[in-house]
């Protein structure tokens, strides 16, 4: 977005910072102005907003509360200067040649089932190489044959080689397969356990360690398996068993389980992972990867230099109370949907940077009074009723009424559909989440765990982040797509609520430091009596079940929604987990930086 789109008919009114005289009064810090200065807010701001001032009619001001985040370590000007060699023609010459090169390759393998454990072996390295998008019908075709040659029919299952059967549940349930966990029955003895002489095969052990991620609710198999990989895979780990590759596939593994993580940080690990194998790693399927990364890569960084174009023109970069973190918003954005030809990254990471900043309008800055007039407004969405709004609020509604119609604007304009009052709808429902939490604040209320969580799933803004994506991701707009949407609710609702876990886990020491509502932790504590041990611990396990209900939707209704919307709904649980365990790496500049640099700055060699 160039500029803003609306400014107020009248000035606004702002406090000089050098007429205001500090002074204490009923335990507030209070500031007095002798007198007012007229400003008219233009979007191509110099001026820092003074950012413990709020204006108001009286000359008693109440100095803010500040988070004191770290500033960001990402400067416009070092965003602008990114460039990379790899737009040129030559290489996508040479992309074009390898991806040839590839395609043949696996269509030589579409034939040969009688080795089903190299084909499924091919597909999940292209898969977590992250260059899988170009054979997406040579993939499918491959795991169809698969699938009606050794998984449609029951009686092959017996006698079925345990690395392929763990390898092959995990790919086709990932490809919206129904295969059952019986697959595995055949594993267990007599008493139900897994036998031992499984542990032989520490390929499979791995396998079967990562399928078990993909359970639903009420599938014990998998969750017996998935112990008892743990417990075998840490001996494995500690005495050494295995050669390094291995060793290191096992430690990364236990760190997180490849169905928690975000595909693009994947393929940035696994290319290191793969050029390092002894075995079974082939050059042209390395290069295609080292090569595709960066040009992707270079998209990535047009599309963050644009959004960093609009960060600044919107003067967020002058609100000193919230979080400069355009560059982690985006990755947010480039975790959704990494593709080069996704078009709505730049529009998704706008809504995530609204977001992280009127948090923290809600959650740090404002006043009762300010937020409750400011969700008013956001429910209105009426422009007119900002008149009497301290500045900071008028440049956040502006903001977002700007933003929120030109997405509109766009969608209508590109695919003919008018969608503005559900994205609207998409913001008041953020916000009426914010302002409850906030009166909690303000009361002193400590909720019930389900009333924090009934809230919290919302104000954690995935939701309002998904029902952004679903239109983005629309390359066509069915008639019924507003009501496909409203069938997703509950695979947006798990997604939702494992970010608000995530972030729980590793923001809430933080956040209550600095004077926030309770958390989920803390609510599950005073409502049992828990230790924040225990209650941790509960989290987790309540993260994973909720894990069970994602992969439960995305099996039965995935198939009636675009790949890439689904994938992206799964994307945003998954950067949870990034973003979040035992860590804030978004409000910590410096936890993020070297994904920042391995994402978007410097190319693989």
């Amino acid at each position: 977005m160039a500029s803003l789109l609306w400014t107020p008919t009248s000035p606004f009114s702002v406090c000089n910072p050098s007429s205001l005289t500090i002074s204490k009064r009923n335990n507030n810090i209070v500031a007095s102005s002798s007198n007012k200065h007229r400003l008219m807010y233009s979007p191509r701001c110099s001026k820092q907003l003074p950012n413990v001032i709020s204006p108001m009619e009286t000359t008693d001001v109440i100095v803010r509360r500040s988070a004191n985040y770290q500033p960001s370590l990402w400067s416009y000007d070092f965003v602008q200067s990114l460039s990379s060699k790899y737009k040129e023609e030559k290489y996508m010459m040479r992309s074009q040649t390898l991806k040839e090169v590839v395609r043949t390759m696996i269509c030589k393998e579409i034939g040969m089932v009688e080795n089903p454990l190299s084909i499924l072996n091919l597909v999940d390295d292209l898969q977590r190489l992250g260059i899988s998008y170009h054979f997406v019908d040579e993939i499918d075709r491959l795991l169809e044959n698969i699938h009606c040659n050794y998984y449609k029919n029951q009686e092959k299952w017996t006698n079925m080689d345990f690395n392929l059967k763990c390898l092959g549940f995990r790919l086709l349930r990932q490809h919206g397969y129904h295969i059952p966990q019986d697959i595995f029955s055949d594993c267990l003895d007599a008493d139900g356990n897994f036998k031992g002489h499984l542990s032989e095969d520490i390929t499979g052990m791995l396998n079967l360690y990562e399928a078990s991620y993909l359970s639903v609710e009420d599938e014990t198999i998998l969750d017996d398996a998935r112990e008892f990989t743990i417990k075998y895979l840490e001996k494995s780990l500690e005495n050494r068993l295995g050669d390094q590759h291995m060793l290191s596939l096992i430690s990364h593994a236990l760190e997180f389980p490849l169905h928690w993580r975000v595909p693009r940080v994947e393929a940035k690990w696994y290319i290191d992972s793969y050029e390092a194998r002894r075995s079974g790693m082939n050059p042209t399927v390395l290069e295609l990867a080292k090569l595709d990364f960066n040009m992707v890569q270079a998209v990535h960084q047009e599309d963050l230099k644009y959004s960093s174009n609009w960060w600044k023109e919107t003067c967020w970069e002058n609100f000193g109370f919230g979080r400069d973190r355009l560059v982690e918003n985006f990755m947010w954005s480039v975790a959704e949907n990494y593709l080069p030809h996704f078009q709505g990254r730049r529009a998704l990471a706008a809504v995530n940077a609204l977001i992280t900043t009127i948090d923290d309008v809600y959650d740090v800055y404002g006043t009762l009074d300010e937020l409750e007039q400011f969700t008013n407004v956001v429910n209105s969405w009426d422009v007119n009723q900002i008149e009497d709004f301290p500045e900071y609020l008028k440049i956040c509604f502006l903001a977002l009424y700007n933003t929120i119609n030109e997405i509109s604007y766009n969608i209508l304009t590109n695919k003919g559909v008018h969608i503005l009052p559900y994205l609207k709808k998409a913001w008041q429902d953020l916000c009426n989440a914010y302002i409850i939490e906030a009166r909690w604040y303000n009361d002193g209320h400590t909720p019930t765990f389900t009333e924090f969580i009934n809230n919290a799933y919302m104000s954690i803004g995935i939701v309002t982040i998904i029902r952004h994506a679903y239109w983005l991701t629309l390359t066509s707009v069915p008639e019924d797509a507003l009501q496909r949407i409203e069938r997703a609710e509950n695979m947006i609702n798990s997604a939702s609520l494992i970010v608000r876990l995530t972030n729980d886990i590793g923001t809430s020491s933080d956040e209550l430091a600095r004077g926030d509502v309770p958390k989920s932790i803390q609510c599950y504590m005073k409502e049992t009596g828990a230790t924040e041990v225990e209650a941790r611990a509960y989290i987790r396990r309540l993260i994973l079940e909720t894990w069970k209900k994602l992969n439960k939707e995305c099996l039965e209704i995935g198939s009636e929604y675009p790949q890439e919307f689904v994938e992206s709904v799964v994307n945003l649980a998954r950067m949870g987990h990034f973003m979040y365990t035992d860590r804030d790496m978004h409000g910590n500049a410096e936890m993020f930086k070297p994904y920042a640099l391995s994402m978007f700055v410097n190319p693989i060699f």
